[in-house]
C-alpha cells in the first residue's frame, strides 16, 4: 500500500501523523527546514546528503499536499522553486529540536 493511499484510511489523528513523519526523508526535510528557514530546492538537496531529485520532489509534494510546508515559485531564469515550514510545518519544529535533542544525546552515551 503506498503512504498516500494508507494515509487516507487512517481515522486516529496521531496514527495519521506519525505515519507521514516515518516516511523515509521527511524528518531531514523538517529539520532542515526548521533549522535554515525557507530554502530553495537545490540548496535543499545539497543539504540532505543521498537523496534523490525525484523522491526529494515527491516528499515534497506530499508534505505541501498535508499544508505542512509550503512552495514558492518564480518564474524567472532559471525558475526559483522556494520551500519553507506552513503553519503545521512550525507546530512540528519542537517535535524535529526534541528529537535531533535525544539524538545528539544518545550519540554521546557510550555504549
Amino acid at each position: 500500500m503506498l503512504l498516500e493511499e494508507h494515509l487516507e484510511c487512517l481515522e486516529c489523528p496521531s496514527e495519521k501523523l506519525l505515519v507521514l513523519l516515518a516516511g523515509q526523508w521527511t524528518l531531514k526535510i523538517l529539520w532542515v527546514l526548521s533549522n535554515n528557514g525557507p530554502t530553495r530546492f537545490g540548496k535543499l538537496r545539497r543539504r540532505i546528503d543521498g537523496i534523490s531529485a525525484k523522491v526529494l520532489t515527491e516528499r515534497l509534494r506530499k508534505l505541501e499536499g498535508e499544508e505542512i510546508i509550503y512552495r514558492d515559485y518564480k518564474a524567472t531564469i532559471p525558475p526559483q522553486v522556494t520551500y519553507g515550514l506552513a503553519d503545521k510545518g512550525k507546530d512540528l519544529t519542537q517535535v524535529v529540536m526534541l528529537i535531533d535533542k535525544v539524538a545528539q544525546k544518545w550519540q554521546k552515551v557510550p555504549t
